[in-house]
């Protein structure tokens, strides 16, 4: 303890104290990190880690929190979920699907909305192959875009030839 100027006592601990307290709160901390790690991670199979061990472990499960993440953002990337009466089912986007009845052609596509493509080339497709577009809509949901495109045969003699079409908008898109 020191003695201020006009009679005041000013508590300053010693220096050895602060560094227990600072020992005491790094034990502690570490403790506390090796609380977290699953036992499953844990490679030694000691009751007791040492502070480098137990640092050691923490850092290679951080590791491998981090590569399952960004795994696990990769396969989001490449698939997208849809629930089906509580089943969930995976389908790689886009996704495309051409109905043809008579002389009527409908055309679905899903695709994610980051994933841009020229909407008018899809329409030349169909003007190419022989259809006239009757109606062309879409949807955004979340971060897909549902395509709908409703058209009919120029001619009846000619008509359209749908795998033809299919072919040709997979390239497009794909």
């Amino acid at each position: 303890m020191k003695m201020r100027r006009g009679g005041r006592a000013d508590y300053r601990p010693e220096r050895k104290t602060v560094e227990k307290y600072r020992r005491m709160h790094m034990k502690s901390l570490c403790l506390q990190l090796s609380s977290i790690i699953p036992k499953e991670h844990r490679t030694t199979s000691k009751n007791e880690l040492t502070q480098n061990d137990s640092l050691d472990q923490a850092t290679s499960y951080i590791k491998n929190l981090k590569e399952r993440i960004e795994n696990l953002k990769q396969r989001r990337l490449t698939w997208a979920m849809t629930e089906t009466n509580g089943v969930t089912v995976g389908f790689q986007l886009p996704i495309l699907e051409v109905r043809h009845r008579d002389m009527d052609l409908e055309i679905l596509l899903i695709s994610r909305a980051s994933k841009r493509f020229m909407f008018h080339e899809v329409i030349n497709v169909l003007e190419e192959e022989g259809a006239d577009v009757v109606n062309a809509s879409f949807s955004t949901v979340g971060d897909k875009i549902f395509h709908t495109i409703h058209s009919k045969a120029f001619s009846s003699r000619i008509g359209l030839e749908a795998s033809r079409v299919s072919e040709r908008l997979k390239d497009l898109v794909q």
